[in-house]
């Protein structure tokens, strides 16, 4: 047992969690999410839905396998979903401090400590999640031994999209077809899964003009809180629709896309935290296994009558997803690019490619 110190997850509702330290030492405050992903801790820390929250594993286990080390290919990530962990915090029910892989480069702890995100180990994950489940959503801070309490934080209180959006305009790939990326927090998967279907994309900053752009397509990424904070997207995703060209959102996307159509969204008790949330398409018996990440969600009834619910979720009947009656307008609020996570719905991209 290596020597660390003591730390303590305090829940808004005065519920604490003992545990111990294994990241860098310094207290933190945000959100506590789950997520019960059984592989994949590198892309969900350096996914910027995850911006702003303290991320608890269901998994058991943490750290066995290390980290791989970044490397990038077209300006884009290999095995990570972002620039730099995003989450303020993990949460994990044990750390193993010995780690074997051939890819790996450090130990998840080291990693920790040079993006200075705090861990802690040794707390009951499965009972802390049945609590998030139960109660709903809720804040909180880890405070470590020695370190002084921080302050209160609640990320859905500030403009996170703006926070982790591209500052530039970029391109990646190649082809004939041309497709523009709205960064409001894209998943690195988004952009390896357009590229690899042979188009070229231009990723933009989230509040960028992009109707000033020749493009063949529109894609709406994924992002982290409140897409009330997006409106600058929402009022350039209108001039699109009437421009009748292909569009496509994931996530985020579907709820910007749907308030740029005049439906409205709403924040959800519990979110949607997990990698196997089964999502059903309208006017099917086709039901998928899916991966989300997801704070709100779109008020599907106060949808136009041109627009439609593409996807229902079985567990709670949430939308999951909306496309357009007659023009090549659909979205998804679940992660087809699933980084890592189930892959039964990549075949979305493929639909979205045909359109262009």
């Amino acid at each position: 047992m290596r020597e660390t110190k003591r730390a303590v997850l305090v829940l808004e509702d005065g519920t604490t969690f003992e545990g111990r330290s294994f990241g860098y030492e310094a207290s933190t405050a945000g959100e506590v999410v789950f997520n019960t992903a059984m592989t994949g801790y590198p892309e969900s820390l350096t996914d910027p839905s995850y911006e702003g929250q303290i991320l608890v594993t269901t998994y058991p286990i943490l750290g066995n396998y290390g980290v791989p080390p970044r490397r990038t290919k077209d300006q884009v990530s290999e095995y990570m979903e972002g620039d730099r962990i995003h989450c303020k915090a993990i949460v994990a029910q044990d750390y193993s401090f010995h780690h074997s892989h051939w890819q790996a480069e450090r130990s998840l702890a080291d990693w920790l400590k040079d993006e200075k995100i705090p861990g802690i180990y040794g707390i009951d994950t499965r009972a802390l999640t049945k609590h998030l489940r139960e109660k709903g959503s809720m804040l909180g801070k880890i405070i470590v031994e020695g370190c002084e309490e921080p302050e209160t934080y609640d990320p859905n209180k500030e403009n996170l999209v703006a926070k982790v959006s591209c500052k530039e305009v970029e391109e990646h790939g190649h082809g004939d077809k041309t497709v523009v990326l709205v960064d409001c927090g894209v998943k690195h998967n988004i952009i390896r899964c357009l590229t690899r279907r042979g188009v070229k994309v231009i990723r933009v900053p989230w509040d960028y003009d992009f109707n000033t752009i020749n493009y063949d397509g529109l894609f709406i990424s994924n992002g982290p809180g409140d897409p009330d904070f997006a409106q600058a997207t929402v009022d350039n995703i209108r001039k699109a629709i009437e421009k009748g060209k292909p569009i496509c959102g994931i996530c985020m996307g579907n709820q910007l896309l749907s308030k740029a159509a005049g439906a409205k969204t709403y924040k959800l008790k519990y979110g949607h935290r997990s990698h196997n949330q089964p999502v059903m398409q309208v006017g099917t018996t086709r039901c998928f296994v899916t991966s989300q990440n997801h704070g709100f969600a779109v008020d599907q009834t106060t949808l136009p009558s041109d627009w439609e619910p593409l996807f229902v979720n079985m567990n709670d009947g949430t939308n999951e997803g909306i496309r357009h009656k007659t023009k090549p307008f659909f979205s998804a609020q679940f992660h087809p690019e699933a980084s890592s996570g189930p892959k039964d719905t990549e075949f979305l991209f493929d639909d979205f490619i045909k359109l262009l």
